[in-house]
């Protein structure tokens, strides 16, 4: 559930989309934090794992919801279960591995505005049982360089 507070009412701003072929929704976007921190929430299918990455502009900050994750974070792996969180500080190489049946995880951004380049490359989810659509991956990457995120190289895999 999303509570409102000040400077912030939960609108179709949070509504779901596919975003690489799993579930995202920005539950609290920067503009709600005066663009300090932004939370968003993830859901992925078994073998979900993005491209590894650098993020130049912000901390990114993982918490498990649901699930079993490997994240790869500056060349080091840490297996994660439900309650677990792990950090990935800006400019280290790093992605993360959904090993089981799906995950669900809380994604903290510091500071805000990366939410922005999710949204844009997401599709809307019009019914939850719907398949993710195909996406483009060149790009998806290839807007990441306004948003001063960087592919370092593949996805890791099971």
């Amino acid at each position: 559930m999303i509570k409102s507070f000040p400077g912030f009412e939960a609108t179709s701003d949070t509504a779901p989309f596919w975003f690489l072929g799993g579930q995202a929704r920005i539950l609290l976007p920067g503009r709600a934090t005066g663009d300090a921190m932004s939370l968003m929430e993830f859901s992925d299918p078994i073998g979900h794992a993005p491209p590894y990455h650098v993020h130049d502009n912000e901390e990114e900050l993982w918490f498990v919801l649901e699930g079993e994750v490997s994240f790869f974070v500056g060349g080091k792996r840490h297996d994660l279960i439900p309650g677990q969180v792990a950090f990935g500080p800006r400019g280290v190489p790093h992605s993360y591995l959904v090993r089981s049946e799906g995950a669900r995880l809380a994604v903290v951004f510091s500071p805000a505005g990366i939410e922005e380049w999710f949204r844009g490359n997401g599709v809307p989810v019009t019914d939850a049982r719907d398949i993710p659509p195909a996406f483009d991956l060149e790009s998806v990457v290839g807007s990441a360089e306004a948003f001063k995120l960087r592919v370092t190289g593949p996805p890791p895999a099971l």
